[in-house]
């Protein structure tokens, strides 16, 4: 019941379509600001492809847009190797002490 108590039922305007999501509270703030981005990214490939592509291909046009910047955030904030050279650093000082 707790768990429910945490969750919100929130409608988002996504490009043209009202969605109902059950969330968490504490996520509200991020689910508006994606379906903002998927709005905007979307209409700006409409306005590129309009008459010449499929509201479906505009679709993928927009996923494939959100998605590689999702992975070039994810690739630029990988860590591991920073935390391999850490790990190295520390052992070389363990092992001088």
């Amino acid at each position: 019941m707790a768990e429910e108590k945490d969750k919100l039922h929130i409608r988002l305007h996504v490009y043209d379509t009202e969605i109902p999501v059950n969330i968490k509270r504490e996520d509200e703030f991020f689910y508006r600001q994606a379906a903002k981005l998927i709005t905007s990214t979307v209409n700006t490939y409409s306005e590129i492809f309009k008459n010449r592509k499929s509201e479906k291909e505009i679709l993928y046009f927009a996923m494939i847009d959100i998605a590689l910047r999702f992975q070039k955030t994810k690739d630029n904030n990988d860590t591991s190797e920073y935390d391999n050279i850490l790990k190295k650093l520390t052992q070389e000082i363990e092992e001088a002490l």
